[in-house]
């Protein structure tokens, strides 16, 4: 049965984290870059395990003023910083986890960071360099068809290909930058019909009208959007009706 991984941006103080937690399979947790605390960690990660969720790391920018959108490289940091900054917000959501006697299944960037990477290559090696450092056996969450995939398995890590439900596309298959019009999809047949596109048909229609080849292994919801509720409802439910499975990426063993 064709399946796909609902994943959304989770523990980021927004409110409506215990009602999207029974509709995805994969949540993304804040680890104090650009938002969340030891507080919000314990609360999603609770979450998690009680809808048998599987639980990433979400890691930024160390920059809560901007919620982690602001490109820093060069500006406050040095993209040889990014494996250490990395490391320090992963491993405190890692104890977290030990806590309840959960483990990791994969890192996602956020925000600006992941936009970087998805253009990137050098910083997204340095992506890497932290997710080996902490479990070579875990997902590393990116845009499709983006250098975090070559990064990534240049050094063998399982990228899981991402896809949004609420965001729109450029010709060349990356995301239409926030800043600009017609960037987010506030309607909820809109971010359905395309969700069903990229999952079924392989492609995305841009802004421009062109059809861009895309890899659904995954779909993100963010926590943060005005729309997300009704968004991963719609969603879920017309998925199981069309008899595609919800289920996120099987991680093998997390032991090294």
């Amino acid at each position: 049965m064709l399946s796909v991984d609902l994943n959304c941006d989770l523990g980021e103080g927004m409110p409506h984290d215990a009602d999207l937690m029974p509709l995805i399979s994969s949540a993304n947790i804040a680890c104090g870059g650009h938002a969340g605390d030891d507080d919000s960690m314990r609360r999603t990660v609770e979450l998690a395990l009680k809808y048998n969720v599987v639980i990433g790391a979400h890691p930024s920018y160390p920059d809560k003023e901007n919620f982690g959108r602001k490109d820093l490289i060069d500006i406050s940091i040095r993209a040889a910083d990014l494996a250490e900054i990395l490391l320090s917000q992963v491993n405190k959501l890692e104890n977290i986890c030990a806590e309840f006697g959960a483990s990791l299944h994969h890192i996602k960037p956020h925000g600006a960071l992941y936009n970087r990477a998805a253009w990137d290559g050098l910083v997204s090696s340095h992506i890497c360099v932290s997710l080996l450092a902490i479990n070579p056996k875990l997902f590393l969450y990116g845009l499709s068809g983006s250098k975090m995939k070559v990064a990534a398995e240049s050094v063998n890590i399982k990228f899981i290909s991402e896809v949004f439900a609420d965001r729109t596309y450029q010709d060349d298959g990356s995301l239409t930058p926030r800043q600009e019009a017609n960037s987010l999809i506030e309607n909820d047949e809109q971010a359905l019909q395309q969700s069903l596109q990229m999952i079924k048909e392989g492609y995305v229609t841009s802004l421009s009208g062109k059809k861009v080849a895309i890899e659904a292994q995954t779909i993100c919801l963010h926590g943060d959007g005005s729309h997300a509720l009704s968004f991963a409802n719609g969603i879920r439910t017309r998925l199981l009706n069309e008899g595609i499975g919800i289920k996120a990426p099987e991680l093998a063993s997390t032991k090294t």
